[in-house]
This record gives structure tokens, sequence and C-alpha cells, in this order.
């Protein structure tokens, strides 16, 4: 309107204000405006009362306002103010009042320039973030939780996810030695939050007081350390790692997965990380893993040694041949009762020995309080005491684990029915010994043999399970052995030519 005014007003005919204000059904001042100037003036806003909300805006400017320090998963959201206005001051205001105002307020309040986020593009093999994060799983059905270690390179985007049943210090230094080996080799940078397994001591600013097995770690490979600001300042430092969980849990653990043991569930890990190499990051036109292909020749070597990650103990058998290792307890062969073994304690694994000598590995337990038995432990003492089997913990452990099998069953029924309860376990722990010096599945064999024919006698096992490795693996195993060793026949028709005189 305002341009047809102009064109009539100054054109040729030179048309009045009265006349264009007619025309247009506008009044003269708007006339004047247009000819003034092309672009019309803002509309002024008129101030509009709110009777309902007014009494409850400066509430809500203040809870609003002190999100500003709270956790970003902890703020109030629209429906939390309508709730709490009601809870704690009767107010009678509907709830979609309340949104429309949060929703201005949030308009309103946008982040300061001092709080927005800058992209950042970071050099091939230069940097790397780590962090850990907390999922659930089914473990034989039954939900627990546990803690995921993540190493993330900024450049390519790849990551490196390990599992474990809890952050501790053996956990993080094994995430590392792992996550180094999978990459095949080193950042020269590292970024982390204020881990309690890398920092014994906040100090100001971004100074630390590092553990020293962490510096170690650092020393061993050759990397530097960078300590993000501590609290909500700082979180936006490390945003590549945290959006990594977030999102791996997402898409993979959603549907929780069930297993019956963590390292089953590592290896689901271990082939996720592989299939996400096909994944793209918003933005880039290669994958993850053609990323990382052009990243890979600019990390560091590895070391020709990797890094012993495993935290060393002493710990004392107690009078059950246990070992108390962070407030779980592990079994050792009975003979070592009263006696101090060294401990390994891995991420997941607990390893014992008895100086140089090993005596077990156990999978590390969660939570606290629990017992991890292993039935051949007890074998020596329960021949002594046949009748504390039946209500043995560890052969509870091995009922679970398959290790005690439907056969080890049928044969001690079968011996307590043949030779009496004592006699019978003490003719089943003779077979369990077997497993010392045989394979599992030999035993089973020579248990079946035995209990076709209606036998009970232990050293009839033994010599079934040999003979169905004679029937069986030892052929094949000759073979191998032959074929290993085969080796053409000698030639030695070149040492004619000595013979032609020169």
């Amino acid at each position: 309107m305002f341009e047809e005014m102009r064109k009539a007003h100054y054109g040729p005919d030179e048309v009045s204000i009265r006349a264009l204000a007619e025309k247009y059904g506008v009044h003269r001042r708007t006339v004047r405006q247009a000819l003034l100037s092309a672009v019309p003036p803002a509309r002024t806003v008129v101030e509009r009362t709110a009777p309902v909300l007014g009494p409850w805006i400066n509430v809500i400017d203040g809870w609003l306002e002190s999100d500003r320090t709270a956790p970003k998963k902890q703020r109030h959201t629209a429906r939390r103010v309508h709730q709490r206005l009601v809870e704690e001051h009767d107010a009678e205001i509907s709830e979609s009042t309340v949104r429309r105002y949060v929703a201005h307020y949030k308009r309103r309040h946008a982040l300061p320039v001092s709080e927005v986020k800058i992209s950042q593009t970071h050099p091939l093999g230069d940097e790397a973030e780590v962090d850990f994060g907390q999922f659930s799983f089914m473990l034989d059905g039954t939900m627990v939780e546990a803690w995921m270690f993540v190493m993330r390179l900024s450049a390519s985007g790849r990551a490196f996810h390990f599992v474990s049943f809890n952050q501790a210090q053996e956990v993080f230094i094994e995430g590392h030695v792992r996550a180094f080996t999978h990459f095949g080799g080193v950042v020269r940078r590292v970024r982390y939050d204020n881990l309690k397994t890398a920092v014994v001591r906040v100090l100001k600013g971004r100074s630390r007081v590092e553990s020293a097995r962490f510096t170690q770690l650092r020393s061993h490979y050759l990397f530097d350390a960078f300590f993000c600001l501590p609290g909500v300042e700082g979180a936006h430092e490390k945003g590549g790692v945290e959006g990594e969980i977030g999102r791996f849990r997402r898409r993979h653990f959603v549907p929780l997965p069930n297993v019956s043991s963590l390292s089953e569930l590592q290896e689901l890990v271990i082939e996720a990380d592989r299939l996400d190499d096909a994944r793209h990051v918003d933005g880039r036109h290669l994958s993850v893993g053609e990323h990382f292909a052009l990243e890979a020749v600019h990390l560091a070597p590895l070391p020709l040694e990797p890094f012993e990650s495993s935290l060393v103990l002493m710990a004392r058998v107690d009078t059950k041949s246990r070992v108390c290792v962070r407030q779980n307890f592990y079994s050792v062969p009975v003979t070592l009762m009263g006696r101090k073994v060294a401990v390994r304690l891995g991420a997941n694994q607990v390893a014992l020995y008895d100086g140089a000598r090993w005596l077990a590995t156990h999978d590390r337990s969660p939570g606290k309080g629990r017992e991890v038995l292993d039935l051949d432990h007890y074998l020596e003492t329960l021949f002594d005491k046949p009748g504390a089997l039946v209500g043995a913990t560890a052969l509870a452990s091995a009922r679970r684990s398959g290790r005690f099998s439907v056969e080890h069953d049928a044969f001690w029924s079968t011996a307590r029915r043949a030779l009496g309860d004592a006699a019978g376990t003490r003719a089943l722990i003779a077979v369990l010994l077997l497993g010392r010096t045989m394979p599992a599945g030999l035993v089973r064999e020579g248990l079946r043999r035995v209990l076709a024919v209606g036998s009970v006698d232990p050293a009839l096992v033994a010599i079934e399970a040999r003979a169905s490795f004679d029937e069986t693996l030892r052929p094949a195993l000759v073979a191998d052995t032959f074929a290993r060793f085969e080796r053409a026949l000698p030639r030695i028709d070149h040492y004619d030519s000595l013979l032609v005189a020169p």
C-alpha cells in the first residue's frame, strides 16, 4: 500500500493526500508516513495485563532464575512450575497459561554470549575424550547396573567402549590400555573431568593433584592430560564423549540386553563398536570408519609393552578358603588356608597367586558381600566330609555355570543308591578330581558310558574317558602332528656337479 501511494503521489498525476486517504480508506496521517518513508513504522505492542498469572510472575521468575546454577537434568519444566504453584501457593491457574509464560521467559532470557558454545575443528590424532556412563542390563534375567568406560577420538568420532561393574581405578587404567590397543595408537592429549580415579585433589583453575597410577599411565604412553573446569561450567568442554555415551546407550542398550556374564556383554559391545564404524556424524560425508582410517596414521605408535593395569594386593585366606577383595569373597585351594596370597585385581577379573604359582582366576563380582567359589578348590576337604557337599555353596555355583552337569548328578544319585550316601559321594568326588587332568567333555562322555552299563566305579570312568579320547580325538591329533612335521625328501642331484673336472 505504501508503494502504491508513493507512486500515485510522486507520479505524473500527483494525487493529493486527501484523495489517497479516501481511496485506500486510511487516515491522512498514514498517507504522510508513506510519503516520508517507504518502510512502514513498527507497530506499537500493547502490554496486556495478566490478572490470573500476575500475582505469581515474580515467584516463577525466581524459580527459573535459580535453574541457571542447577544441574541440567534437574531444572524446572513448565509442568513442574504449575505443580509447585498449585501445591505450595494454592494458585488457581491453568497449566497452559503457565506453559505460555515459561516459553516466553525462556525466549527473553536466552543464554548470554559468554555461555554460547563455539564449534571446534580437531586435528587428526590430536585429542580424545574420556568419561564413564551408567547403564542397566539383564544378567540371567535380573536387572543390574553397570558402568561403561568410553574413549572417543575428537577428530573422527570413533569411540571405544568397555563395560564393568564399577568405576574403580583399575577399570579406568585398563580402559585406557584396551582403548589404545583398539585404536592401534595413542593420541597426543586426552580430556577428562575430575574423575577420582585420576585426580586426588582439585586445585584452583585447571590445576590438579593427580594419582600416582595415572601419572605412571601417562608416562608409559606419553600423552598429555587436560582437565575440564569443575561443575556445570566445564560440562561442555568434553561434550563429544558425553553425547557419545547417550547415543550408544540409546542405540545399543534399548531394549536391555540379556546376557549370562559381563564378558558376554563385552562381546556385544565390541560388535556394536564394529557396526558404528558405518555410521555418519551429522554434517560429515565420510563414515566414522572412513574418517578413522585417515586419523589412524596420525596416532603415535604404541609402546613395545602394554601398561600393567592390574592392581597388586596381598590377602589372607580365611577358614572357608576364601580371600576378601573389595568386600567380595573368592575361593582358593583349601591347602592355602591361613596363608597370604597375591591378588592381581583387574577391571573384571581377580587372579590369585601363591608367589609365582597361579592359583585361580575368577570373574569379578558386583555388589558387596558376595561369594565366588570354585567347587574344585574344596574337593580334598569334601572327600573327608562328604556330607557337606549337598548344601555346599560351591556346588550351587557349579550347577549354575554348567560345570556340574546332568551326568554328574545322575552318577551321584546312582552311586548313593548303590554305595550309600558317604561312599557314593566320595565316588563322585573321585570323578570330579579327574577334571584336573582331563577335559570336561571327556569326563562327561566317560560318565555316560559307565552309567550305560550300570557301574559307579570312578576308575572305570577314567578308563572310558581315555578310550573316548583314543576313538575320537587322538586320530585327528596324530594326523595333525604328522602333517605339521611332514617334509619332502632331500634332493642330492645337485651334488653331481662336484664330479665334473674344473
